[in-house]
């Protein structure tokens, strides 16, 4: 457990509400040390909170697939250690990723952090909230979980009246809004007013210690977060909606082409890509140079993650030598019974690529990959791609066809293992009630 002071909203601009709730924005003015943050008025009700508290080590954090889903991880990694990354890239997919999170919490021993970022509330995700609650106070007063959700969708606000759910104005945090789950290490915050990302900085006490980062890291995030908002808020009137823009095409072109979800790698090439490119714009970059100069900060992050890799052969292309890497990856791909090698969520550039050099390698002589919304994609040295296909409704080639999943879409790898598995690999039948079972062993 780490103990840290807590300090919310330390570093943030004040912020001029209106009956409405939403205010004029200053400029984000991120604090590199503990000296440096403004004094901060607190109703008495939080005072109290403001002696040492205790945060759990673990850190999981579920996010939105899009710029500022990653806005929000790359600023939390900024400040806590944070141990596993899930990015969802729809809505419907919330509830059954959080069911998993649930299931594996509760059989942990330790208190963890679960952090949701940017995911709008859905009645399943609501449904989850309820049962984190109920679960969570029948563990013993020191393992007890923390729950950070940090949203801004109005949607979640009318979903969770709707679901019954007490929300109001949380009286230790000016602006935001908060549900009441009967739960004080559940926090379920809404702010209309700023991004996801923004509020993963605002909100940082409640999941991370306090951290004093380098006057570099501290001025290119700063930028981040405003180009993020700018974006993500549609405030085309402001500077920082130019770079925004940037940012998006910059991360739509790289989270699923060079490194994908699922790699140890992945979270930590697209913070760094985001960083690299908001250090490039604070530095006065235009949008046209930022992306002229993507594929160089690229090249460069792969550089550094190749450094000193086995077989890694420069001469290549960021991408060419990256697949040569992910080939050699046990995150990427799973082992099916008959040997199949599955992986999930691949784009369709990085898996031709990535599977030819896993067969090359002799680790397989067949792959699939499977994808969010359903579809498969086989491909073999032997023959037996369309084979695979055929089970799943498909054809194509003898080394290289698809199918489509039997449920229609997969929300995770563990969801599609279970389901490619029994099709490809069924299991024996089970003769045990055939009224022939008892003549088996029959002597007469």
């Amino acid at each position: 457990m780490r103990r840290v002071t807590a300090a919310p909203r330390a570093g943030a601009t004040a912020k001029a509400r209106g009956p409405s709730g939403a205010g004029r924005r200053k400029r984000l003015a991120i604090s590199h040390a503990a000296s440096a943050v403004p004094a901060v008025s607190r109703p008495a009700s939080l005072l109290s909170s403001l002696e040492p508290m205790i945060l759990p080590m673990i850190v999981t954090q579920i996010s939105h697939h899009d710029l500022d889903g990653y806005g929000a991880t790359t600023v939390a990694a900024a400040f806590a250690a944070v141990s596993r990354v899930v990015h969802v890239a729809r809505y419907s997919d919330v509830g059954p990723v959080v069911e998993d999170e649930l299931k594996r919490l509760r059989g942990a021993a330790a208190s963890e952090t679960l952090l949701m970022t940017d995911l709008g509330l859905e009645e399943p995700t609501i449904a989850f909230l309820r049962r984190f609650a109920a679960m969570n106070r029948g563990r013993a007063e020191g393992a007890r979980h923390r729950l950070v959700v940090l949203d801004h969708h109005a949607s979640s606000i009318d979903q969770l009246k709707r679901q019954n759910l007490e929300i109001g104005p949380d009286p230790e945090r000016a602006g935001l809004l908060r549900a009441d789950l009967g739960d004080p290490e559940v926090f379920v915050l809404i702010d209309e007013a700023h991004c996801a990302t923004r509020m993963a900085y605002d909100q940082r006490a409640l999941y991370a210690p306090e951290t004093t980062l380098s006057d570099t890291v501290a001025a290119d995030l700063a930028t981040l977060i405003e180009a993020v908002e700018a974006l993500d808020l549609w405030k085309k009137g402001e500077a920082a909606f130019a770079g925004g823009l940037a940012l998006d095409e910059l991360f739509w072109d790289s989270v699923s082409t060079l490194v994908p979800a699922g790699h140890p790698w992945h979270d930590r090439f697209v913070s760094d890509l985001l960083m690299a490119a908001a250090g490039r714009l604070r530095a006065g970059a235009t949008p046209a140079e930022l992306e002229r100069r993507s594929g160089e900060l690229r090249a460069g992050l792969v550089d550094g993650l190749l450094a000193g890799e086995a077989g890694d052969d420069p001469t290549l292309t960021a991408r060419q030598r990256l697949a040569r890497a992910l080939a050699r990856s046990d995150a990427l791909f799973h082992p099916l019974s008959d040997g199949t090698l599955l992986s999930f969520g691949l784009d369709s550039g990085t898996f031709q690529r990535v599977s030819d050099q896993v067969m090359e390698a002799g680790r397989a002589k067949r792959v699939v990959n499977v994808q969010r919304a359903g579809t498969l994609s086989f491909r073999s040295i032997d023959g037996t791609a369309l084979d695979g296909a055929r089970a799943f409704r498909g054809g194509g080639h003898r080394d290289a066809a698809g199918g489509k999943l039997p449920n229609g879409s997969a929300h995770s790898r563990d969801d599609a293992i279970a389901q490619v598995e029994p099709v490809l690999n069924p299991p024996p039948p089970d003769l045990s009630g055939s009224p022939f079972a008892a003549l088996k062993n029959w002597k007469g």
